[in-house]
């Protein structure tokens, strides 16, 4: 049982570094997974296909101890592909309902921009109420429930572009890069005796909900919230920006500045930590004006200028 914040900080590093025997690079990314989870949100990741988004996603099931199903997300996937149907039984001449693989702790969402929205519609439900409705009755999803999706950039062929409510149910999109030389060879090396590093889980879902819990009372002061809300708002007001960040946006930063704030041993929170937080939760909540995305505006520079703008009151 975890009961401090220290504890916390603790079984973080040790989750990090189990999944670090499998996953090289990208460690910022993995961190920032955790948070994500511990903070009660769902992770986006966006990167060209062969970079591991989808390894990530099924080591950190793994070391978690928790239960994880994958969908692979096709143009002729169905919603209740997802959700689960009722199909009738002749032998008691009744409807019996058979939960899809939505019915999981970890979901895994792969190429979720390969099906068409309809099917991305499906998951709107389970994202943001922790349940699934079919034919007017719902059913509740085990808890802790958390999607990771991954989508190849919009760029690539065959992708339907999520649609904007989509989107926002996600806390965080998390870009993934590819590899550095130094972590290329690594990744090299590691595969040369051709076996998959094994993990160990080192915790369960009693245990995340524990700490899920014990994050929320970490403490954020009003200074802080007032320069959450200076930042959240300021988008609104942007030339550039047909779509500023909803109060969704808000709520995401206080959470995860909590979750990182415990990760990092710390009981309170930063101005640092919403800092570090805002471009990774604002970065796809953002939409450009018709003008701007001609003038091909980059979002990461109006997120920047905004930062630079807001003055943190203390």
């Amino acid at each position: 049982m975890v009961k401090s914040i220290d504890e916390i900080h603790e079984l973080g590093e040790t989750i990090l570094q189990e999944m670090k025997k499998r996953i090289i690079g990208n460690e910022r990314i993995l961190e920032l997974i955790l948070e994500t989870m511990l903070a009660r949100g769902h992770v986006l990741l966006e990167g060209v296909p062969g970079i591991a988004k989808s390894y990530m996603a099924a080591t950190l099931g793994e070391v978690l101890g928790m239960d994880h199903k994958r969908i692979q997300f096709t143009p002729d996937l169905m919603p209740a592909d997802i959700t689960g149907s009722s199909i009738y039984s002749p032998k008691d001449q009744e409807f019996t309902f058979i939960p899809g693989p939505v019915f999981t702790n970890i979901l895994l969402c792969d190429e979720i921009s390969r099906a068409p929205p309809k099917t991305q519609a499906a998951l709107l439900e389970a994202m943001q109420e922790k349940q699934v409705s079919v034919e007017g009755k719902s059913y509740p999803l085990p808890d802790p429930f958390f999607v990771i999706a991954t989508q190849n950039p919009i760029e690539q062929v065959g992708v339907y572009p999520l649609p904007e409510a989509q989107l926002d149910r996600f806390m965080v999109k998390l870009l993934v890069s590819l590899p550095t030389f130094v972590e290329e060879l690594s990744l090299l090396k590691s595969k040369r005796k051709e076996f998959v590093p094994k993990v160990e889980p080192v915790t369960s879902a009693k245990e995340i909900l524990e700490i899920q819990n014990l994050i929320e009372t970490v403490e954020i002061s009003d200074q802080v919230l007032e320069y959450i809300a200076s930042l959240v708002v300021r988008t609104r007001f942007v030339e550039a920006l047909a779509l500023g960040g909803s109060p969704r946006a808000s709520l995401a930063l206080m959470s995860m500045s909590r979750a990182r704030a415990a990760l990092h041993g710390r009981s309170y929170v930063e101005p640092d930590d919403i800092k570090f937080l805002f471009f990774h939760v604002m970065n796809h909540r953002l939409i450009l004006t018709p003008q701007a995305e001609v003038e091909q505006i980059p979002i990461t520079q109006i997120i920047e200028s905004i930062l630079r703008e807001s003055e943190v009151v203390v």
